[in-house]
Formats: C-alpha cells, sequence, structure tokens
C-alpha cells in the first residue's frame, strides 16, 4: 500500500483577504476511506475542491500517485466527485445518467454497457435503467451518483457531504453501504462531512479542520479518547470541561488540581508543562457513572439531579455538584430519574477517562 497515494505539501487557498485552506500539509493512503470534518466554513470543501480541480491553489502543490495535479483542470485528473445535491440529470433516465461520463473516453458500445452494468450490480441498481430521477427515492438518486463517478473507474473519489439530504435512518443505512462498497472496491475515497457520528463510525482515519487548519488527523478512535486540544474535545461527541491547574510531573503522569475538588494524578499524553494554570480536564459524559450508592471509584462526588432527558438507548442525566460551578453532562443506560431519592446521586470518574488539555 501506497502511505502516501495523494500528498498535501504546504497548500493554501486564499479569497481576497479569507485564508480558507492555510498551509495545510499531511498525506492519504492507497485505498484509505480518509474524512476530512469540521464545522461550516472550516475549509474542508475548499479543500476538496482543489483535489477536484474546482479551484487552484494560492501556494503550494497536490500529488496523487506521484504525478503532480495542481495545475490540472479535472478532467485530467484521477479522480471524480458526488456531489450533496446528486446533480442527476432528471429528462434522461439512470442509464443514461451513468452513460454520460463516459462519452469521452472512445470505450467501445459493448465497453460501455460492461462498465454499467458492472456498476449497477455494485450499487444494487439493476432493473432501474430507465427510471428518471423524479421515480427514484433519495437512496437511489444517491447510488445513481455514485454510479456515474465510479463508472470512469477513477483513483480517487471524492464526496462531498454525500448523505446530508437523506433522513437519519436511511442516512445511517447508506454509511454502512458506502463503507461496504468503499472496502469491496478498494479505491481511495475522500469524504467531507460536518457530521461527528458519520466521520467517525465510516472512516479510517480523520482529519478535523477549523479556521483553515487540520487540528488533528487520528484514527476515530484517538480522536475521541485523545484529543489534542479543546476544539476537537468539544466538537467530537459531547464531553465536561472542568478548570485546573498542573502542579508537578511524576512519569507519563502529572498532579493536577481539578475545581475544587483536590488533587489528582492524571495521564500526561500532551507534555503540558508543570505548574500551569492554563489547562482544562475533559470528561466525556458516558465515562462517568451515576449511582444511588458511593463507589470505589478515583473521584466520587456526591451530586443533585437537575434535569433529564430520556433519549431512547440512554438517559442525560444534568447534575450539579459541590466545588463545580457548572452543570455537569453524565449519561447512562441504567437508570431513569425515579431511581434516586430526593434527586441525589453520587457520581463517579476513573482518573484514566481525564483529558488534559491546554488552553491556547
Amino acid at each position: 500500500m501506497n502511505e502516501n497515494f495523494i500528498q498535501i505539501n504546504g497548500i493554501s487557498k486564499h479569497f481576497g483577504n479569507v485564508k480558507a485552506v492555510d498551509d495545510v500539509s499531511f498525506s492519504i493512503k492507497e485505498g484509505e476511506f480518509f474524512s476530512l470534518l469540521g464545522p461550516s466554513g472550516c475549509g474542508k470543501t475548499t479543500l476538496l475542491r482543489l483535489l477536484a480541480g474546482f479551484e487552484y491553489p494560492t501556494n503550494g502543490n497536490l500529488l496523487i500517485d506521484g504525478s503532480d495535479i495542481t495545475a490540472l483542470p479535472p478532467d485530467k485528473r484521477p479522480t471524480n466527485m458526488v456531489f450533496q445535491n446528486y446533480a442527476i440529470f432528471p429528462h434522461i433516465n439512470v442509464e443514461q445518467n451513468i452513460k454520460f461520463g463516459l462519452r469521452k473516453l472512445g470505450l467501445t458500445d459493448d465497453e460501455i454497457k460492461k462498465r454499467v452494468d458492472d456498476v449497477l450490480a455494485l450499487v444494487k441498481l439493476e432493473g432501474y435503467e430507465e427510471r428518471f430521477s423524479g421515480q427514484l427515492s433519495g437512496g437511489q438518486r444517491q447510488r445513481v451518483a455514485l454510479a456515474r463517478a465510479l463508472v470512469r473507474q477513477p483513483k480517487v473519489l471524492l464526496l462531498d457531504e454525500p448523505l446530508g439530504a437523506l433522513d437519519k435512518k436511511l442516512r445511517d443505512e447508506m454509511q454502512l453501504e458506502l463503507r461496504t462498497l468503499q472496502k469491496e472496491i478498494g479505491i481511495t475515497f475522500v469524504f467531507v462531512t460536518h457530521d461527528q457520528q458519520e466521520a467517525i463510525s465510516m472512516s479510517d482515519r480523520v482529519a478535523v479542520m477549523s479556521e483553515g487548519k487540520i487540528q488533528q488527523l487520528s484514527a476515530p478512535n484517538e480522536l475521541y479518547k485523545n484529543p489534542e486540544n479543546i476544539f476537537v474535545s468539544d466538537f467530537i461527541g459531547e464531553t465536561n470541561f472542568l478548570k485546573a491547574s498542573t502542579r508537578s510531573k511524576d512519569g507519563d503522569h502529572i498532579n493536577v488540581a481539578i475545581e475544587d475538588l483536590g488533587d489528582f494524578k492524571v495521564k500526561n499524553n500532551l507534555n503540558i508543562p508543570e505548574n500551569s494554570s492554563d489547562v482544562v480536564c475533559s470528561v466525556r459524559p458516558e465515562s462517568m457513572m451515576i449511582s444511588r450508592d458511593k463507589s470505589d471509584w478515583d473521584i466520587c462526588l456526591e451530586a443533585k439531579i437537575n434535569q433529564t432527558s430520556y433519549l431512547g438507548e440512554m438517559t442525560r442525566f444534568y447534575v450539579e455538584v459541590s466545588g463545580i460551578n457548572k452543570v455537569i453532562t453524565v449519561s447512562s443506560q441504567h437508570f431513569d430519574n425515579q431511581s434516586f431519592e430526593n434527586n441525589t446521586c453520587f457520581i463517579s470518574i476513573s482518573l484514566e477517562d481525564i483529558s488534559l488539555l491546554q488552553k491556547k
């Protein structure tokens, strides 16, 4: 496998005084499902359009499979793109939509038919050749868009929030189908989304972007469990931020004063310096335990339930803890608010589940 199949070297894209992409460098592996994740305006779609050739960089260069594509027009690049609105022609049927991208490749009629038949089977649309866009469901239109992009056999498939127009249930189904399809055909996918769950459930690696820069590039579980800064910790899932200050180091750990709760020894993955008040502790809601009785966990705090939200698969508790000047969010699959007398409970935290982060 080529570890540097796509190389993005010092890429910047400026629109006037706006730095949409700001000196970004990283590589994407061959056959990887790679996602660009971030809020609106972070630069992820601009970066995808730079790869597609719909924009050209202000600085830097782009390589795919060792070839410099920086100045090539879209039709000369080994890429194809699936758009959020699918861009299916309504006046021609499914088969003609898929054939459309093959017209300039100089293929024979038999070669075109074989490619179309193969890709229809791949996206599970056999028998839909004669249907028009208005006769298809949202999921079927998305499959047509995928088929039209894949039929040209690109080295890289670029996907610009292709599931954004689908309802939640269909979107969840299509996430699984898209991931399965990518593994089956083995080509490199570069996927843009603002949906954290979508990115971490589908991707081999994810680049989290903010203000035109890469904040962290990691495997999904690393993003979630070991965020490198406050932005990533806050953007990926939910978390509680607790005020903290560091004391002395102790090997791979550091002594930390957390709120008014006391001093604790926590992991220092980011090598944060001693005697700093410029830090916070991040604790995920589902990593804490809520119970009726005290536990023997590293930290166990008496709390008062302020409010609850029943979400089906879990209940979310909003609790007040003495010594913490904010409401804490805790998630549990095992209790509802009827389980606690006078809304009194205990909140338990393992020191291993605390991420120590530095403010910028």
